[in-house]
């Protein structure tokens, strides 16, 4: 999967736009992500991309990185052995497309703020 383009509010992943944020699978994208907390990242909200076992987790925090990753869900990727990158969305995505190409990577993108 690549990540055509990122703006405020919209992504477009293998020429398909999300106007709504998203999580990238290995194989698939879930265009319904909802996380409990708005602007801050629970274990929950990330346990079906725990569960993809990927090597590395990208979180795209905002456009201006305004959702925090909890300390607990930190911990809780550190126990499974899956590094996390958490920038802001266009950073994020940059990120994404440099390292998904060679690794197992998911990617939680929020894409407002």
């Amino acid at each position: 999967m690549r990540i055509d383009s990122y703006a405020f509010g919209k992504v477009v992943i293998d020429g398909r736009s999300y106007i709504s944020d998203v999580i990238i699978y290995l194989d698939r994208v879930d265009p319904r992500w909802w996380r409990r907390e708005g602007h801050l990242l629970c274990v929950q909200d990330i346990e079906t991309a725990i569960e993809e076992k990927p090597d590395l987790l990208i979180v795209g925090t905002g456009s201006p990185g305004r959702m925090r990753v909890l300390p607990e869900t930190e911990l809780r990727l550190k126990h499974e052995g899956i590094r996390l990158i958490a920038k802001p969305t266009d950073e994020a995505c940059t990120v994404y497309n440099q390292l998904a190409p060679t690794r197992r990577v998911v990617a939680c993108l929020h894409l407002t703020c």
